[in-house]
This record gives structure tokens, C-alpha cells and sequence, in this order.
């Protein structure tokens, strides 16, 4: 699919579409809970729908009430393999749920997930006494367990997915399950991740994101989850606002454990105004200047943070950028393809991100199969001198299916 963003200017409100990184973790741990959860307004991103289809096909009850999901948990050894689609959220996430059971269990997927690399996952899963052989590093992926529990040292430099996943699965260890975790990255996802087991009942000793305990004895309980706005999406209509006008972006929790909440951040160092009201967040265009920023704990906003960078007076500086080579695409050589194609200069200087400032021109790029890069080039068109036809424009479904329409209300 084709779409084609002009330059415009930006007003208006919209709101956030729900976080697909709650939703996912609900969604799985509402499987493992006793009783019937409901999650509010989860989305239909393929994500989350693949996050519900694992769930289903591990037994759980997955049932549609209007926006809602109603999920009645109880699990067991699946007869078939389970498929993760795109998402490498789920792929690793769930691997630490396939860690209960005694038998193997099968994983897989589509499209980019087939080239994304699994060793992490192997070896943190092997580090617990758990069976887990990929296919040259790469899914499927084939996982026996049980988790046994006990004093465990992993890796987490490369994900904090695989952590969430074990955490997740910890209660079902056979003994009480310590933790020890070096170089860990994306530390806001894990509180995200321990603040919704929590909400089901289940709680985890945090020390210093370098241990994590989880005390035996408890389960999960079912629970009426309220799923909130998505800083990673909305951080594309802030940056909107920020350089072509104005927008309001409607239920964003300024307190979440979402780490792309920095986007306020990063504008702020730009420049642009920010005014952030109760649940409501305004992003509106002033003069724009170079700023710094640093996204290794939150990697998904290096493409909103190039958009931005593509408009601010000198050369921004955005470090991080070895989180990003086994995205849905290699962001940092997408990223650098995509915006010389708008006559903007992006260098990379070992884990720096360099954006040279200009005005982005007309052009024709492709998405690579990637939601955040098509979302990237729709939003660095706006105050450009000319249209950017995205090919592959299809790709935000995986995660903003109304993206282009919430564009629409505002420009």
C-alpha cells in the first residue's frame, strides 16, 4: 500500500491509540490467572492480536466484548506451534512462558521475525535448566522445561524482552527464582512489566535492576485491566505538532513506566513548546534547535527523533544506536536511507546517531516492512518543501492501525 503525506499545517486533537507493550504483557498474564480478567481497550494492532492467538492457543478463553478482551485463564501444553506473527515482544516474551511446561513446545513466526536474532533467548533461557534450540539463531524456536528456580545469572544488554518473559513465568518455577542480571537495558519496560503483574498479584523484588526475587508461593489473580494511551505512537503526533503547528494528544499518563515518555524530553531540548495538562499533552512549533539526546533505554524513538532532529537548526546528537540493528528492520541504515532521500544527512559514528537539520524535499521511500519508519517519513513530510509517497505504508498496522487517519484529523 502507497500513501502519500504532504506538507501541512498540523491542528488539532487526537487520542492515543493504546499501548501494545501493556496490552501484550496483560494479555499474557491475564492467560495465567485464575478467573475471568477483562482488558479494556487493548487495540487491534497485529501485535496485540498475536499476543491474544498465542494465548488462545495456549487454552486460554480469548473473547471479544466491543473494545474490550475477556480472558479466561487456565493454560496448558499447546498442540501446536505458537505464532508470534512480527512481534518480537511476543516471540520472547512468551518463550518464558513455554519455559513451564515439561514438553516441547514449538515457536515461530512471519515476515521480519524469521531474521531477527534468537540467541539471546536461548541462552537465557538455558541459564534456568530450560531446552532451547533455535533455527541458526533464528526462529522457530523449540523450548522444554520446567523452569527449576533458584539463583540464575543472564544477559540483559541485548533485551529486557527475554527478562520480561521469565519474570512473567517466575511464579511457576519450581523453587523460589533469583535473578542476577548484568547490563540490563530498557530498565523502563521491566517496571512496566512488574507493575502489571502486580496489578494481577503478583509482586517482584527489584534491587538495583541488577536482582530481581520472586517470592514463591503466589498466583495470579484476575483483574479488570485498564490498558493506557502508547507514548511510543503518540511520540509521532508530538513531533508533528513540533514542526508543522499544534496538537493535543488526549490520554497519555505523564507517570507511566512507558519509557518513550522522555519524547517530552527530547522536545523540550528542541525547542518546542510542551504543555502537559492531567492526561492531556500539547506539542506546538517554535524555533527548533539542535539537541542530544540519549535512546538507549528507550530505542523506539529514534525515528520521531530523527523527524524532529530533520527540522531543528545544527546537528542533534542521538546516541544508542546499537539497539537498533535487529529491529523489524535495520533502523540505522533505514533511517539514514530514508531521510538522504529528503535531502537530510544522517551519520552514524559508532553509537551516534549525527542529523544534520534542513528542510526535508519531496521523495519517494520505502518502509522496509517497518510501522515506525513509514510513521517516521509520513510525520518528516509535513513541514517539508514537497509529498513523501511511503511504499509499504501498510506496515504501521503492526502496531498504530489508525495512524494515517489520526494525520488526517490533524492536518
Amino acid at each position: 500500500m502507497k500513501k502519500k503525506s504532504l506538507p501541512s499545517v498540523v491542528d488539532g486533537r487526537i487520542q492515543a491509540p493504546p499501548s501494545k507493550s501493556a496490552a501484550q504483557r496483560a494479555i499474557a498474564i491475564a492467560s495465567l490467572a485464575a478467573g475471568t480478567s477483562v482488558i479494556t481497550r487493548p487495540g487491534e494492532s497485529d501485535d496485540v492480536m498475536a499476543a491474544a492467538d498465542i494465548c488462545r492457543t495456549l487454552g486460554a478463553l480469548v473473547q471479544h466484548d466491543g473494545e474490550d478482551l475477556l480472558i479466561q485463564g487456565g493454560i496448558h501444553q499447546p498442540s501446536s506451534p505458537l505464532h508470534c506473527g512480527e512481534s518480537g515482544l511476543s516471540i520472547r516474551m512468551f518463550s518464558g512462558i513455554a519455559s513451564i511446561f515439561s514438553e516441547e513446545v514449538q515457536m515461530t513466526g512471519q515476515g521480519s521475525l524469521l531474521n531477527r536474532p534468537m540467541e539471546i533467548v536461548a541462552s537465557s533461557l538455558q541459564a534456568l535448566g530450560v531446552h532451547c534450540e533455535t533455527t541458526d539463531g533464528k526462529p522457530p524456536i523449540g523450548i522444554r522445561g520446567p523452569i527449576r528456580g533458584g539463583k540464575v545469572s543472564i544477559d540483559g544488554s541485548l533485551s529486557s524482552q527475554v527478562l520480561t518473559g521469565i519474570l512473567i513465568a517466575s511464579p511457576f518455577a519450581e523453587k523460589e527464582l533469583c535473578l542476577s542480571v548484568s547490563g540490563l537495558k530498557s530498565k523502563p519496560y521491566i517496571d512496566l512489566t512488574t507493575d502489571i503483574m502486580k496489578a494481577f498479584g503478583v509482586e517482584t523484588i527489584n534491587e538495583d535492576y541488577r536482582r530481581f526475587t520472586t517470592p514463591s508461593g503466589q498466583v495470579y489473580k484476575a483483574c479488570r485491566f485498564i490498558t493506557e494511551g502508547d507514548w511510543s505512537g503518540a511520540a509521532f503526533m508530538l513531533v508533528a505538532g513540533a514542526i508543522a503547528g499544534q496538537v493535543v494528544v488526549e490520554n497519555l499518563n505523564p507517570g507511566s513506566f512507558q519509557g518513550d515518555k522522555r519524547i517530552l524530553d527530547a522536545l523540550r531540548a528542541s525547542g518546542a513548546s510542551v504543555e502537559v495538562t492531567n492526561r492531556d499533552i500539547r506539542a506546538s512549533k517554535q524555533k527548533l534547535k539542535a539537541f542530544s539526546f540519549d535512546a538507549t533505554d528507550c530505542p523506539d524513538l529514534f525515528p520521531p527523533l530523527a523527524a524532529l532532529a530533520a527540522y531543528c537548526h545544527g546537528t542533534s546528537r542521538i546516541s544508542g544506536v546499537s539497539r537498533l540493528r535487529a529491529k523489524e528492520s535495520d533502523r540505522a541504515a533505514t533511517l539514514t536511507d530514508i531521510f538522504s532521500r529528503m535531502g537530510i544527512s544522517i551519520r552514524l559514528e559508532q553509537d551516534i546517531m549525527l542529523v544534520e537539520g534542513g528542510k526535508p524535499k519531496a521523495a519517494v521511500v520505502e518502509s522496509h516492512g517497518d510501522h515506525r519508519i513509514a510513521m517516521a517519513a509520513a510525520v518528516a513530510a509535513l513541514g517539508g518543501s514537497g509529498p513523501v509517497t511511503i511504499e509499504g505504508a501498510e506496515a504501521v498496522n503492526k502496531s498504530y492501525p489508525g495512524f494515517f487517519n489520526d494525520l488526517k484529523k490533524i492536518t
